[in-house]
């Protein structure tokens, strides 16, 4: 395999969007175009993508009623870049993998599988499963290999991963797995290159705070814990997913408002969270704007930022100890206001910021006092992704 003419293709389905970039199969990996598909199934669909030879970027929109349409859209783009005729491969992110821990080539026999366990995951599976048979449509010869969030996590004590509901469940797969793990497996790499070995072995709390958020703690460079569980909508409040919830609530909803399953289902993964709370907006950005006139949208920022800090506080003390701290994500990389109000009254366990780094998003944020390390590090989906099938294919 030629690395000057083999490329890998990288594909991150989300629940409303499809993220995409292209690498050259070197040392290290060349990315040389990447964007996304944003908004899909609104009345208007984003196309933007940035080349590597110009970095500004490219949008216009299209029409895109759902995943698949989308994809369609996107193979016909890729079809008209000169070096698509060279992709050895396309790797995808799923979100859900159940047992499976490494990465593993597109059968048939792995798509039924993976069909089989959408309900597992119904805001991200089924969609991720109709790109991989768009792909596999429209250019049968291109290996598609799957990249799973939930192997970081397969390390998790038993203890961690149980629920208290009959053991009988557990056996049929019903138990906490966690999530953004290709998120964290790409952090873990970036601390251990910008802070050394030691430190990526040490005690850490990595933080994706964006729409979709989540803590994991870190020991030995393993996951011993994170809050997400059986599903993405467990954990933290994000942007319009309630995270943890009283399954009372549940009950009651169904039994007084007649919430079908599937009402339910739309309820706690698009109606709640940031947006719930505030009712103006999902978006952290426009809630910071809204703080000082809008007592709602301060009080959904108020939420998320408690939350944050008792998970924090929890994982100290699963961990024994905290050495380090992650912030990533689109809000723990750039809401300083964010940082600053959850590691506000840390102290404690050792947790000091410098308020001028802070402010201007710097690598490094805690103060030279601060016993606890803390980090502003931009995370990297795609490329890790890129980096799990280049070793796959070697």
């Amino acid at each position: 395999m030629n690395p000057e003419t083999s490329y890998i293709l990288t594909i991150n389905g989300g629940s409303s969007s499809i993220k995409f970039s292209l690498y050259r199969m070197k040392e290290p990996l060349e990315r040389l175009l990447y964007g996304a598909i944003e908004n899909i199934g609104a009345k208007k669909t984003k196309f933007n993508f940035t080349t590597a030879h110009n970095s500004q970027k490219s949008s216009y929109d299209i029409e895109a009623k759902n995943h698949e349409q989308a994809a369609n859209h996107l193979v016909d783009w890729l079809e008209k870049q000169q070096d698509f005729t060279s992709v050895s491969a396309i790797g995808h992110r799923i979100v859900h993998g159940m047992q499976h821990t490494e990465p593993e080539i597109i059968t048939d026999e792995l798509l039924n599988e993976l069909k089989k366990i959408s309900d597992f995951d119904p805001e991200h599976l089924p969609e991720e499963i109709r790109l991989i048979e768009v792909f596999k449509k429209r250019h049968p010869g291109i290996k598609q290999i799957v990249c799973f969030d939930t192997s970081f996590h397969n390390s998790m004590p038993v203890v961690a991963k149980l629920l208290s509901i009959p053991r009988r469940y557990y056996e049929m797969g019903i138990r906490r797995y966690g999530f953004h793990g290709l998120s964290y497996a790409y952090l873990l790499e970036e601390l251990e290159r910008i802070a050394g070995k030691e430190a990526a072995k040490s005690k850490i709390i990595l933080a994706h705070l964006g729409n979709g958020a989540s803590l994991a703690a870190v020991k030995d460079g393993k996951s011993i814990d994170t809050s997400m569980g059986f599903t993405p909508t467990s954990g933290l409040p994000m942007g319009t997913r309630t995270g943890d919830l009283d399954p009372g609530v549940a009950w009651y909803l169904m039994h007084h408002e007649n919430l079908t399953p599937k009402k339910f289902s739309n309820l706690i993964n698009h109606e709640s969270g940031l947006l719930g709370i505030s009712e103006t907006s999902s978006d952290m950005r426009e809630l910071m704007n809204y703080e000082e006139t809008d007592n709602r949208a301060a009080e959904a920022i108020a939420l998320f930022c408690y939350q944050t800090k008792k998970w924090i506080g929890s994982f100290a003390a699963a961990l024994e100890g905290l050495d380090i701290i992650v912030f990533s994500g689109g809000i723990g990389e750039h809401s300083p206001e964010v940082r600053s109000k959850i590691c506000d009254g840390l102290e404690f366990l050792g947790i000091e910021l410098d308020e001028v780094n802070n402010m201007n998003n710097e690598i490094v944020i805690s103060s030279n006092k601060s016993k606890v390390k803390v980090y502003v590090i931009k995370t990297n989906e795609e490329l890790m992704i890129a980096k799990l099938v280049d070793n796959f294919l070697k």
